[in-house]
């Protein structure tokens, strides 16, 4: 679902606001659990990545964190608080390689988790033009290691 964009263009408001969600990207528990998540874990099948969604799996805390995180980012774009072009083009594309480890198996973990589960992130990587752009290349990326490992 497309939402109307409340801006033409960014202003300094969203800069204070990508700078501070920056700022939190450097927080020690985010920082580690983004380490985890980016370099650490591969999933291979919606069974791993439903097993990382049992709360007693040792790397839970770290996907809610990461994920939580870039929902909460995201969602500011969805609903027209922030500019969605300009956080997608100064967000790196860090929550998209998530996205595409998680893609095979996303509507399917949708199901157990909920429907709501990425949805922030997925807009802006499908209904922004800089977040179609740049997931393709990081899917493809992801796709590549997936293979590769």
């Amino acid at each position: 679902m497309s939402l109307p964009l409340t801006k033409d263009f960014p202003d300094h408001h969203d800069a204070e606001l990508i700078l501070r969600a920056y700022e939190l990207r450097r927080e020690p528990v985010l920082r580690e659990a983004r380490k985890t998540i980016m370099i650490d874990w591969w999933p291979t099948s919606a069974a791993d990545l439903e097993a990382l969604g049992a709360w007693d799996h040792p790397l839970n805390a770290a996907f809610r964190q990461v994920t939580s995180y870039w929902e909460l980012v995201y969602g500011m774009a969805r609903h027209g608080v922030v500019h969605p072009e300009y956080l997608v083009d100064a967000s790196g594309g860090e929550a998209f390689i998530v996205l595409a480890k998680v893609h095979p198996w996303l509507a399917e973990f949708r199901q157990v988790a909920g429907p709501r589960f990425l949805r922030n992130t997925e807009w802006a990587a499908t209904d922004t033009a800089t977040g179609r752009e740049l997931y393709g290349r990081l899917r493809d990326r992801v796709d590549r290691l997936r293979a590769a490992r």
